[in-house]
Protein backbone atom coordinates (compact mmCIF):
# COMPACT_ATOMS: atom_id res chain seq x y z
CA UNK A 1 0.00 0.00 0.00
CA UNK A 2 1.59 3.36 -1.04
CA UNK A 3 1.59 6.18 1.61
CA UNK A 4 -0.28 9.42 0.72
CA UNK A 5 0.39 12.75 2.87
CA UNK A 6 -2.69 14.23 3.20
CA UNK A 7 -3.39 17.98 2.85
CA UNK A 8 -6.74 19.30 4.15
CA UNK A 9 -7.32 22.62 2.03
CA UNK A 10 -10.15 23.72 4.78
CA UNK A 11 -7.19 24.33 6.90
CA UNK A 12 -6.21 27.37 5.32
CA UNK A 13 -2.56 28.94 5.64
CA UNK A 14 -0.18 26.86 6.79
CA UNK A 15 1.99 28.61 9.73
CA UNK A 16 5.54 28.01 9.08
CA UNK A 17 7.72 25.97 10.86
CA UNK A 18 11.06 25.25 11.17
CA UNK A 19 12.41 24.96 7.38
CA UNK A 20 14.23 21.57 6.43
CA UNK A 21 18.16 20.54 5.71
CA UNK A 22 19.43 19.21 2.79
CA UNK A 23 22.19 17.76 4.83
CA UNK A 24 19.99 15.32 6.92
CA UNK A 25 19.29 12.30 5.74
CA UNK A 26 15.66 12.32 3.18
CA UNK A 27 12.87 10.17 4.17
CA UNK A 28 11.91 8.66 1.21
CA UNK A 29 9.91 5.56 2.32
CA UNK A 30 10.42 2.24 4.07
CA UNK A 31 11.41 -1.12 3.96
CA UNK A 32 10.55 -4.78 3.82
CA UNK A 33 9.91 -4.58 7.66
CA UNK A 34 8.07 -1.03 8.22
CA UNK A 35 11.13 0.84 9.24
CA UNK A 36 11.42 4.34 7.52
CA UNK A 37 14.08 4.40 4.87
CA UNK A 38 16.63 6.92 4.89
CA UNK A 39 18.92 8.42 2.07
CA UNK A 40 21.62 11.05 2.60
CA UNK A 41 21.78 12.93 -0.67
CA UNK A 42 24.46 15.85 -0.03
CA UNK A 43 27.85 14.91 -1.69
CA UNK A 44 26.48 12.19 -3.46
CA UNK A 45 23.96 11.58 -6.63
CA UNK A 46 20.86 9.29 -7.60
CA UNK A 47 20.46 7.49 -10.51
CA UNK A 48 16.50 5.96 -10.38
CA UNK A 49 15.42 3.22 -13.46
CA UNK A 50 12.23 1.40 -14.23
CA UNK A 51 9.84 0.60 -16.70
CA UNK A 52 7.03 2.48 -17.20
CA UNK A 53 4.72 2.91 -13.94
CA UNK A 54 7.31 1.78 -11.70
CA UNK A 55 7.37 4.47 -9.75
CA UNK A 56 9.82 6.47 -10.63
CA UNK A 57 8.60 9.99 -10.81
CA UNK A 58 6.94 9.05 -7.50
CA UNK A 59 10.42 9.15 -5.68
CA UNK A 60 11.67 11.88 -7.47
CA UNK A 61 8.65 14.05 -6.85
CA UNK A 62 9.73 13.08 -3.17
CA UNK A 63 13.21 14.00 -3.48
CA UNK A 64 11.78 17.25 -5.14
CA UNK A 65 9.57 18.55 -2.29
CA UNK A 66 11.98 17.65 0.21
CA UNK A 67 14.38 19.99 -1.49
CA UNK A 68 11.90 22.37 -2.09
CA UNK A 69 11.24 22.66 1.65
CA UNK A 70 15.16 23.60 2.51
CA UNK A 71 16.12 27.05 2.60
CA UNK A 72 19.80 25.75 2.30
CA UNK A 73 19.86 24.51 -1.43
CA UNK A 74 18.95 25.82 -4.55
CA UNK A 75 16.76 23.72 -6.44
CA UNK A 76 16.98 23.33 -10.46
CA UNK A 77 14.89 21.08 -12.74
CA UNK A 78 15.15 19.49 -16.05
CA UNK A 79 11.52 18.16 -17.32
CA UNK A 80 11.06 16.98 -20.51
CA UNK A 81 7.58 16.30 -20.53
CA UNK A 82 7.15 19.40 -18.00
CA UNK A 83 4.20 18.03 -15.72
CA UNK A 84 6.17 15.51 -13.80
CA UNK A 85 8.18 18.21 -12.06
CA UNK A 86 5.88 21.62 -13.28
CA UNK A 87 4.25 21.69 -9.84
CA UNK A 88 7.49 22.99 -8.82
CA UNK A 89 8.23 25.44 -11.10
CA UNK A 90 7.45 27.91 -8.86
CA UNK A 91 10.02 27.05 -5.81
CA UNK A 92 12.92 26.36 -8.30
CA UNK A 93 15.91 28.47 -9.53
CA UNK A 94 15.63 27.33 -12.52
CA UNK A 95 13.34 25.24 -14.63
CA UNK A 96 13.95 23.78 -18.42
CA UNK A 97 11.05 22.29 -20.16
CA UNK A 98 11.14 20.39 -23.75
CA UNK A 99 14.06 22.85 -25.10
CA UNK A 100 17.69 21.06 -25.36
CA UNK A 101 18.78 24.80 -26.10
CA UNK A 102 17.43 25.90 -23.03
CA UNK A 103 19.13 22.76 -21.15
CA UNK A 104 22.62 23.50 -22.71
CA UNK A 105 22.61 26.93 -21.25
CA UNK A 106 21.24 25.74 -17.54
CA UNK A 107 24.22 23.07 -17.65
CA UNK A 108 26.91 25.34 -18.91
CA UNK A 109 26.38 28.09 -16.16
CA UNK A 110 25.81 25.38 -13.74
CA UNK A 111 29.44 24.09 -15.26
CA UNK A 112 31.06 27.64 -14.61
CA UNK A 113 29.15 28.16 -11.42
CA UNK A 114 30.97 25.04 -10.05
CA UNK A 115 34.46 26.15 -11.60
CA UNK A 116 34.18 29.14 -9.40
CA UNK A 117 33.24 27.29 -6.57
CA UNK A 118 36.18 25.24 -7.08
CA UNK A 119 38.72 28.20 -7.48
CA UNK A 120 37.30 30.20 -4.38
CA UNK A 121 37.82 27.12 -2.09
CA UNK A 122 40.90 26.48 -3.56
CA UNK A 123 42.34 29.93 -2.14
CA UNK A 124 40.26 29.36 0.98
CA UNK A 125 42.19 26.30 1.57
CA UNK A 126 39.15 24.20 1.57
CA UNK A 127 37.76 20.76 0.00
CA UNK A 128 34.43 20.89 -0.40
CA UNK A 129 30.57 22.70 0.67
CA UNK A 130 29.75 22.18 4.14
CA UNK A 131 27.01 23.16 6.08
CA UNK A 132 28.88 25.47 8.77
CA UNK A 133 32.09 27.19 8.36
CA UNK A 134 34.35 27.90 11.68
CA UNK A 135 35.16 32.04 11.36
CA UNK A 136 37.03 33.78 14.19
CA UNK A 137 35.81 37.06 15.53
CA UNK A 138 38.69 39.39 14.83
CA UNK A 139 37.39 41.29 18.55
CA UNK A 140 36.96 38.77 20.65
CA UNK A 141 39.79 36.00 18.64
CA UNK A 142 36.88 33.32 19.83
CA UNK A 143 35.72 30.84 16.79
CA UNK A 144 32.09 30.57 15.93
CA UNK A 145 30.21 28.62 13.29
CA UNK A 146 27.96 30.19 10.60
CA UNK A 147 26.23 28.92 7.17
CA UNK A 148 28.42 28.09 4.63
CA UNK A 149 28.33 30.69 2.07
CA UNK A 150 27.77 28.23 -0.67
CA UNK A 151 24.20 27.08 -1.08
CA UNK A 152 24.38 23.24 -2.65
CA UNK A 153 22.16 22.75 -6.23
CA UNK A 154 20.00 20.15 -6.40
CA UNK A 155 19.63 18.88 -9.78
CA UNK A 156 16.72 17.04 -10.58
CA UNK A 157 16.62 15.56 -14.13
CA UNK A 158 13.16 13.36 -15.05
CA UNK A 159 13.40 11.34 -18.31
CA UNK A 160 16.89 12.14 -18.78
CA UNK A 161 16.59 10.32 -21.98
CA UNK A 162 14.65 13.07 -23.71
CA UNK A 163 17.75 15.72 -23.14
CA UNK A 164 20.49 12.98 -24.52
CA UNK A 165 19.08 10.53 -27.06
CA UNK A 166 15.89 12.16 -28.64
CA UNK A 167 15.61 15.47 -28.90
CA UNK A 168 18.05 18.08 -30.72
CA UNK A 169 20.79 16.96 -33.27
CA UNK A 170 23.63 14.40 -32.34
CA UNK A 171 26.01 16.85 -31.12
CA UNK A 172 23.86 18.73 -28.99
CA UNK A 173 22.86 15.13 -27.08
CA UNK A 174 26.42 14.38 -26.64
CA UNK A 175 26.92 17.82 -25.40
CA UNK A 176 24.47 17.40 -22.90
CA UNK A 177 25.59 14.05 -21.64
CA UNK A 178 29.09 15.73 -21.31
CA UNK A 179 27.92 18.40 -19.50
CA UNK A 180 25.78 16.31 -16.96
CA UNK A 181 28.73 13.86 -16.88
CA UNK A 182 31.26 16.66 -15.62
CA UNK A 183 28.55 17.64 -12.96
CA UNK A 184 27.94 14.31 -11.89
CA UNK A 185 31.89 13.57 -11.67
CA UNK A 186 32.98 16.73 -9.77
CA UNK A 187 30.02 18.72 -8.89
CA UNK A 188 29.79 16.84 -5.21
CA UNK A 189 32.37 18.45 -3.46
CA UNK A 190 31.07 22.09 -4.28
CA UNK A 191 27.37 20.82 -3.49
CA UNK A 192 26.31 20.05 -6.93
CA UNK A 193 23.38 17.37 -6.39
CA UNK A 194 22.39 15.69 -9.36
CA UNK A 195 19.09 13.05 -9.49
CA UNK A 196 17.98 10.98 -12.86
CA UNK A 197 15.44 9.80 -13.68
CA UNK A 198 15.20 7.13 -16.72
CA UNK A 199 13.05 4.31 -17.88
CA UNK A 200 16.24 1.89 -18.82
CA UNK A 201 19.77 4.02 -18.72
CA UNK A 202 21.51 2.17 -21.27
CA UNK A 203 24.22 3.36 -22.87
CA UNK A 204 22.22 4.51 -25.99
CA UNK A 205 20.65 6.53 -23.55
CA UNK A 206 23.19 7.14 -20.80
CA UNK A 207 26.61 6.50 -21.66
CA UNK A 208 28.76 4.18 -20.25
CA UNK A 209 31.36 6.36 -18.31
CA UNK A 210 28.20 8.63 -16.95
CA UNK A 211 25.96 5.95 -15.47
CA UNK A 212 28.61 4.50 -13.50
CA UNK A 213 29.44 7.68 -11.84
CA UNK A 214 26.06 7.33 -9.73
CA UNK A 215 26.49 5.75 -6.54
CA UNK A 216 23.62 5.76 -5.02
CA UNK A 217 20.83 3.79 -7.49
CA UNK A 218 16.96 2.93 -7.35
CA UNK A 219 15.66 0.02 -9.81
CA UNK A 220 11.63 -0.11 -9.72
CA UNK A 221 10.02 -2.68 -11.25
CA UNK A 222 12.19 -3.85 -14.35
CA UNK A 223 11.23 -6.24 -17.59
CA UNK A 224 14.33 -8.54 -17.19
CA UNK A 225 17.49 -8.92 -15.29
CA UNK A 226 19.82 -7.51 -17.96
CA UNK A 227 17.85 -4.03 -17.33
CA UNK A 228 17.45 -4.30 -13.33
CA UNK A 229 21.83 -5.16 -13.91
CA UNK A 230 21.88 -1.87 -15.85
CA UNK A 231 20.24 -0.03 -13.11
CA UNK A 232 21.89 -1.26 -10.03
CA UNK A 233 25.60 -2.68 -11.67
CA UNK A 234 26.82 -5.50 -12.96
CA UNK A 235 26.05 -8.33 -11.52
CA UNK A 236 23.32 -8.23 -8.83
CA UNK A 237 21.53 -10.22 -10.71
CA UNK A 238 23.23 -13.23 -10.30
CA UNK A 239 23.86 -12.48 -6.31
CA UNK A 240 19.86 -12.65 -6.30
CA UNK A 241 18.76 -9.11 -6.57
CA UNK A 242 16.58 -8.10 -9.71
CA UNK A 243 13.93 -5.19 -9.68
CA UNK A 244 12.29 -8.13 -11.92
CA UNK A 245 11.09 -9.64 -9.26
CA UNK A 246 9.11 -7.16 -8.26
CA UNK A 247 5.18 -7.35 -8.68
CA UNK A 248 4.10 -4.84 -11.91
CA UNK A 249 1.06 -4.58 -9.37
CA UNK A 250 3.23 -2.65 -6.42
CA UNK A 251 4.33 0.53 -8.12
CA UNK A 252 6.48 2.70 -5.92
CA UNK A 253 8.73 -1.07 -4.34
CA UNK A 254 12.48 -1.02 -6.31
CA UNK A 255 15.77 -1.99 -4.77
CA UNK A 256 17.85 0.99 -3.40
CA UNK A 257 21.63 1.22 -3.52
CA UNK A 258 22.48 3.78 -0.68
CA UNK A 259 24.39 3.75 2.57
CA UNK A 260 24.68 0.01 2.81
CA UNK A 261 26.22 -0.59 -0.33
CA UNK A 262 23.99 -3.46 -1.27
CA UNK A 263 20.74 -3.67 -2.39
CA UNK A 264 17.73 -3.09 -0.13
CA UNK A 265 13.82 -3.58 -0.96
CA UNK A 266 12.32 0.22 -0.94
CA UNK A 267 8.84 0.83 -1.04
CA UNK A 268 9.16 4.49 -1.67
CA UNK A 269 6.32 7.01 -0.26
CA UNK A 270 3.86 8.33 -2.79
CA UNK A 271 2.44 12.36 -3.00
CA UNK A 272 -0.81 12.96 -5.08
CA UNK A 273 -1.12 15.70 -7.17
CA UNK A 274 -3.22 17.24 -4.93
CA UNK A 275 -0.34 17.04 -2.45
CA UNK A 276 2.43 18.00 -4.53
CA UNK A 277 0.62 20.80 -5.10
CA UNK A 278 0.17 22.42 -1.58
CA UNK A 279 3.63 21.11 -0.79
CA UNK A 280 4.69 23.11 -3.56
CA UNK A 281 2.71 26.44 -2.64
CA UNK A 282 4.04 26.55 0.77
CA UNK A 283 7.29 25.91 -0.57
CA UNK A 284 7.70 28.98 -2.86
CA UNK A 285 6.60 30.97 -0.45
CA UNK A 286 8.33 29.79 2.50
CA UNK A 287 11.62 30.77 -0.19
CA UNK A 288 10.23 33.92 -1.67
CA UNK A 289 10.05 35.29 2.01
CA UNK A 290 13.52 33.79 2.87
CA UNK A 291 15.50 35.61 -0.30
CA UNK A 292 14.11 38.12 0.32
CA UNK A 293 15.20 38.25 3.71
CA UNK A 294 18.82 36.82 2.95
CA UNK A 295 21.16 39.24 3.28
CA UNK A 296 23.90 40.08 0.24
CA UNK A 297 27.26 38.26 0.46
CA UNK A 298 29.50 40.87 -1.39
CA UNK A 299 32.83 38.08 -0.92
CA UNK A 300 30.70 35.62 -2.82
CA UNK A 301 31.30 35.10 -6.90
CA UNK A 302 28.40 36.48 -8.28
CA UNK A 303 28.37 32.77 -10.56
CA UNK A 304 28.04 31.01 -7.10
Amino acid sequence: MQHVVAVNGSLGPVKPGLPLSIFDPVPIGIDEFGVQVLVRLIWRNLLIGGEPGAGKSALLNVLVAYAALCLNCKLILLDGKQVELGQWRRCADAFVGPNIVQALVLLTKLQKMMDNRYAFLLDAERRKVVEKVPTLSPVTGEISWVADAFLPYVVAIDEIAYYSATTGDKKQREEFAALLRDLVARGRAVGIIVIAATQRPSSDIIPTSLRDLFAWRFAGRCTNDSSSDIVLGHGWANKGWSANAVSPNNPGAGLLIAEGGSPQLVKTAYLDDRTCAAIAAYAAELRATATAARPHLSAVPAAA
